[in-house]
């Protein structure tokens, strides 16, 4: 039999191990790569031909933190990301899953720390939840018209809702019993039964709830002591499985926690640990030197299994008025956040009292935070005052004799969410960027995919990293090898997370994006908005830098060409559900004995 299905013409191929790349023709069929050929391939009369030449045909890129889990079952197709060449996703982050809770639990939990709409995420979680349990949601997923591949967590916050309930699961005078615990141990070993690929948690008190019965508590995992932790975290390392979280930002950080639950030493098996966030931050400036040191000398001499989770980009975000996840970090500023009906709320910004704690809580240099906290780093973007727009609210601040804080507070009176303004929070010099970049302690990830939907837009980060690749490639600079790079946003992370994807060598699954290398330019970084119907229509950021990723190809079928998905996407399945530990090395068998 000498058709294929699919033949990727003339690319240089990147197999996603880091070798280096070869000019082959890939031949697709059935789904999977069956040939890398120096030589053409036979093409019949239904093959669908790509022709890459002068392009680099490369792994489809994994994004191990998204929080598309309501949006999923109401577009199964993720167009935003497999536009970008992303063919696998993971849902389940940062404690949230919608696995056991109800579906206004799950929309108590999700959307605020999310800023997706409430309303929407309950109306999906009530007209689309059928299942009860991991098995029957992992049936659920698969009986959708995936575009990319899901892999997911099941989330700390979702089983402890289960088990204590929302009101007990957020109170602090509530310690679990024995038996509680053990009910949560035997939904985590039920997950990982189906194929997750562990848990995630939340110990940073700043995610806040949703709805009107306990808005404003944290989320519950913020809530369990490390006797809880090490019960669950035993069952992670026991079966090699991931714990996924983020570490505290307060007056008592618990990050040492985290490195000893991770350890390996004494005999017991590492725990595989990802946590939030490697970055640049703003607000300390020389955190970075840690971020850079602690994951590669605690693999090394403490035997741990842990990595950061970065976003290689300027982590630049935007806001409509106050509605910014950031301000749930001090008082002031989630005291208005809890507020939901504006008049309360602009009564609350214009009461002298709240803006001397506002001011206060600016000012504090000393207290922890994610925020740099300067308005002279805040740019507004749109307003209906135009002569405004390009002014920080510092500079507002001066020209009108307030401080910054006041300037600020009477312009979201003003105005609300049609002030619009951005502020970068880390990942600003390029000198840093580039080592947490090439750094084995660090792994590509942290895109929010789906999450914070008016407030900034990563869809296309594996992308973007290419660019500076090239880009300093170009300036004889450079600080990763392209086919490096290609390989941390792919097999990389696909072999950490124990899941078939990120290779493209014969006999594994045909998940490809072909690369324009000419299409590396500025595009890459615009901002665009678009309507999402599945969530009343709200306007969205996303990236569409089409020029760069010009294909893209999901379990053999070609889903995205030049800027279009081709019919019945997102009608017709094409991604599926990837379990833990299932590799794709019975179909590299297959192919090598077919030969």
């Amino acid at each position: 039999m000498s058709d294929f299905d699919v033949v990727v013409d003339g690319g240089l191929w990147f197999d996603g191990t880091g070798s280096v790349p070869r000019r082959r023709n890939l031949g697709i069929r059935d789904g999977v790569v069956v040939r890398a050929s120096a030589e053409p391939l036979p093409v019949g009369p239904d093959t669908e031909v790509i022709d890459a030449a002068g392009k680099w045909v490369v792994p489809g890129f994994v994004d191990v933190h998204t929080h598309y889990d309501a949006e999923v079952l109401v577009s199964p197709g993720l167009p935003e990301s497999v536009r970008h060449g992303v063919t696998t996703v993971v849902l389940g982050n940062c404690s949230l899953s919608t696995v056991y809770s109800t579906p206004r639990e799950c929309a108590d939990l999700f959307s605020r720390v999310e800023a997706v709409p409430h309303d929407s995420v309950l109306r999906i979680l009530d007209d689309n939840k059928s299942w009860q349990n991991p098995a029957e949601y992992v049936d659920a997923l698969e009986s959708l018209p995936l575009g990319p591949n899901v892999a997911g967590f099941i989330g700390h916050s979702d089983i402890r809702t289960r088990v204590l309930g929302l009101g007990r699961g957020t109170d602090r005078r509530v310690k679990p019993s024995a038996g509680e615990l053990e009910r949560m141990g035997a939904m985590v070993t039920e997950a990982l039964d189906a194929g997750f690929l562990g848990l995630s948690s939340m110990t940073n008190a700043l995610d806040k709830i949703d709805g009107d019965e306990y808005r404003s508590r944290s989320l519950p995992s913020t809530y369990a002591r490390w006797r809880e932790f090490r019960f669950l975290n035993r069952i992670l390392r026991e079966r090699g499985k991931i714990l996924q979280s983020a570490p505290t930002i307060n007056l008592h950080p618990n990050i040492l926690g985290f490195f000893a639950e991770s350890s390996g030493l004494g005999r017991r098996r590492p725990l595989k640990t990802s946590l939030l966030s490697a970055a640049d931050s703003k607000a300390y400036p020389s955190i970075v030197y840690f971020m850079l040191g602690a994951a590669p000398l605690l693999n090394r001499f403490a035997k741990t299994d842990f990595k950061w989770q970065h976003l290689p980009v300027p982590f630049t975000v935007y806001a409509d008025g106050i509605d910014l996840v950031v301000f749930e970090e001090f008082g002031a500023g989630a005291a208005a956040l809890h507020l939901k009906d504006q008049v309360e709320r602009n009564a609350l910004l214009q009461d002298e009292s709240y803006r001397r704690q506002f001011r206060k809580e600016y000012d504090d240099k000393f207290s922890p935070r994610i925020w740099h906290r300067n308005f002279y780093d805040a740019v507004i973007v749109g307003c209906p005052d135009e002569t405004l727009i390009g002014s920080t609210f510092g500079a507002v601040g001066e020209l009108r004799g307030v401080h910054p804080v006041d300037a600020y507070l009477d312009l979201v009176v003003k105005y609300g969410t049609d002030l619009r303004w951005r502020t970068t929070i880390a990942n600003h010099r390029p000198k840093f960027a580039k080592r947490l970049a090439a750094s084995s302690g660090v792994q590509m990830g942290f895109g929010d995919a789906g999450a914070h939907l008016r407030n900034m837009a990563f869809y296309n980060y594996p992308i973007r990293l290419l660019k500076r690749v090239k880009d300093a490639q170009t300036d004889r600079t450079p600080f990763l090898t392209v086919e490096r790079a290609v390989h941390r946003l792919t097999g990389e992370l696909a072999d950490w997370y124990g899941i078939d994807a990120g290779h493209l060598r014969e006999g594994d699954r045909a998940d490809l994006v072909v690369i324009d290398p000419a299409g590396l330019d500025d595009t890459v970084d615009g901002l665009f908005e678009a309507e999402v119907p599945e969530y009343g229509g709200l306007r969205r950021m996303v990236n569409r830098s089409d020029g760069a990723a010009v294909a893209t190809v999901i379990n053999g079928k070609l889903v995205y060409r030049d800027g279009q998905f081709t019919g019945g996407f997102g009608v017709h399945k094409t991604g599926k559900f990837l379990r833990a530990g299932l590799s794709g090395a019975h179909a590299r068998d297959r192919v090598e004995s077919d030969r």
